[in-house]
This record gives C-alpha cells, sequence and structure tokens, in this order.
C-alpha cells in the first residue's frame, strides 16, 4: 500500500460547526501530522429551515439513526426560522483564517447551506450563478485570494453548476461520489474542471444500520479501506460531527489509515499527482448511496465518443 493517499475533506455545514468543531479538527489533525482541505459555508446558517425534510421518509429515518440534535444543537435547529441564522463568514472569519495560517487548504462549500441543497435541482442559471457568485466574493474577501476548490452541499448539483466549476477558475472540485479522479461530462458537454469525488461512505449513512454505531463505525470503515483495490480515497468528514462528538471516531480512524499505510493528506495532494491529459471521461449522473436520503451527484460510466476512443 506504499505511496497510497487518502484524502481528508472536510464540509463545514454551519456556525457550530465552524467555531467549535473546526478548531478541535485542526488539533487533532496536528497530532497524526495530517494534512486535510477546509471547505467552509459561507453566508448565513439557516439550517433550521431543512426541517421542509422531514416530510421525506428517508430523512427522517436518517434524523433517527444519526441523533440530529445532539449532534447539531437545539439552537442550530432553530436558525433561519425561530432564531435569524448568524452570518457564518462574516462571524467566524478569524476562525476561516486560522485554519489557512494553519497550514491546510481551504475552500468553498457553499453560501447557505439548505438553501444550496433543497435548491439546486430545479435552479435556474441565474440562481446557481448568484449563489456560487455570493460565496466566492466572501472567500476573496476573507482570504485575499480566490477560491481554487469547491464541494457542494450534500453532493447536490445541477448542470449550471457544473458549468460554473470551469468558469469560475477552479483547479478542482469534490462535488460528487464515486470510486476515482474523472473529468466530468454532463449531457455529453465535457467539464474542464477534474472531479476528485468522495469514494467512502460517511459516519451518518453507516450509523445506526447493519449493527453499526458510534463505538464501532470505524471499523466498518477500516475494513473497506484494507479490502479496497490499490488506489487512492477520499473521505468526507463534517465539523459538526467527527469534529465535536464523535472526535474520538476520528482519532480512531486516523491511527487506523496510519497503521494501514495511508499518507493522510489534502485533495488538492490527490490533484496534483494526476496526469489530466489521461483522466477518464465519466458522465455525472444522479442517483441514491445507501445510507444517505434523496438523490446526488455520482460518478457515472465512463464517456466514450469519436474524440475520446
Amino acid at each position: 500500500m506504499a505511496n497510497l493517499k487518502l484524502a481528508l475533506k472536510i464540509d463545514v455545514d454551519t456556525y457550530r460547526g465552524t467555531l467549535k468543531g473546526v478548531p478541535g479538527l485542526v488539533d487533532l489533525l496536528r497530532r497524526f501530522d495530517a494534512q486535510a482541505t477546509f471547505l467552509f459555508s459561507l453566508g448565513p446558517d439557516h439550517t433550521g429551515r431543512a426541517i421542509k425534510r422531514a416530510f421525506r421518509p428517508s430523512f427522517m429515518k436518517k434524523v433517527s439513526r444519526t441523533s440530529v440534535l445532539s449532534h447539531y444543537g437545539l439552537k442550530t435547529l432553530m436558525y433561519g426560522t425561530l432564531l435569524p441564522g448568524p452570518d457564518i463568514g462574516r462571524a467566524c472569519a478569524d476562525v476561516l483564517k486560522s485554519v489557512r495560517d494553519a497550514g491546510y487548504e481551504v475552500g468553498i462549500h457553499c453560501w447557505d447551506h439548505v438553501k444550496w441543497q433543497d435548491g439546486i435541482l430545479q435552479a435556474s442559471p441565474a440562481w446557481t450563478e448568484g449563489e456560487m457568485g455570493r460565496a466566492c466574493e466572501r472567500f476573496a474577501a476573507i482570504f485575499g485570494m480566490a477560491a481554487r476548490t469547491h464541494g457542494a452541499a450534500g453532493w447536490q448539483m445541477n448542470a449550471h453548476a457544473l458549468r460554473l466549476t470551469q468558469r469560475l477558475g477552479f483547479d478542482y472540485a469534490s462535488d460528487t461520489r464515486g470510486s476515482h479522479p474523472f473529468m466530468p461530462v454532463c449531457n455529453a458537454e465535457v467539464i474542464a474542471c477534474p472531479q476528485l469525488p468522495t469514494t467512502l461512505p460517511t459516519l451518518d449513512e453507516l450509523i445506526g444500520r447493519s449493527g453499526v454505531n458510534a463505538e464501532n463505525v470505524h471499523e466498518t470503515l477500516l475494513k473497506l479501506t484494507r479490502e479496497s483495490p490499490q488506489r487512492d480515497q477520499v473521505y468526507t468528514l463534517h465539523a459538526e460531527l467527527e469534529g465535536m462528538k464523535l472526535l474520538p471516531v476520528l482519532e480512531r480512524l486516523l491511527k487506523g489509515w496510519l497503521d494501514q499505510g495511508y499518507e493522510l493528506t489534502s485533495t488538492r495532494a490527490i490533484y496534483a499527482g494526476l496526469d489530466l491529459r489521461k483522466l477518464p471521461r465519466h458522465e455525472v449522473i444522479r442517483g441514491e448511496i445507501p445510507g444517505r436520503g434523496g438523490t446526488l451527484m455520482l460518478q457515472g460510466d465512463e464517456f466514450l465518443s469519436s474524440a475520446n476512443p
């Protein structure tokens, strides 16, 4: 397993996750001398507006399995409804910059997590460009530079958003689920921004299913990486989960992956090792993932054409 990389992609969804989860993650990563990519929600925290998903049976199953209240806190679950949603990028700019200053890659998750996740599927090009544009502007205002990577909230994208990953100048994106890096194809259009998909299941997809709980979930993930084909992996974790209540789970995972011989790194480190000229082209499709409600963006079949035999 020499030279295999396991990239830690950290999605930061909420104000609480930014303020409390991110510093704990930085401390843990430093102890293990591990790199990672932090993707930030940069606008208002409207987590409470996700209540509309309560009418989806698949969402309610997830809530009952993963104890959303204990991870997110009551106050967070009222943001955007009974309480005004704090502006994450404005209120937590010092936290965000401290991550960059500690030597970790930073990028864009979204502007408004709930608004994006619930609205992007049917969104117009103008709406999509507005949401991504606001996130890019806030990122540049905080960090004094343009964002170079993007990882969509809930792995939710549409054709306009995929095109914008190219137009907005991202080096690469991680908006999809799949098995290996690829150049995305949408409606036969090749998007010139490579995708580094999440390759492993997340904790909230595993806990509460098939006898898996917070005490043994690391064993399931370590078995997957031990028995998987010899290739790099991308693991998505959340500041609200692994950064707080499930921090001990992440510690067990980091130790286990190091013992397996993986280099714990950022998604950029995987991107840096790619030969973009040889990167396979794959359709981006919508589909389901076990343990996660609804559909999301998946790496589909390899796209073959006369120009790409």
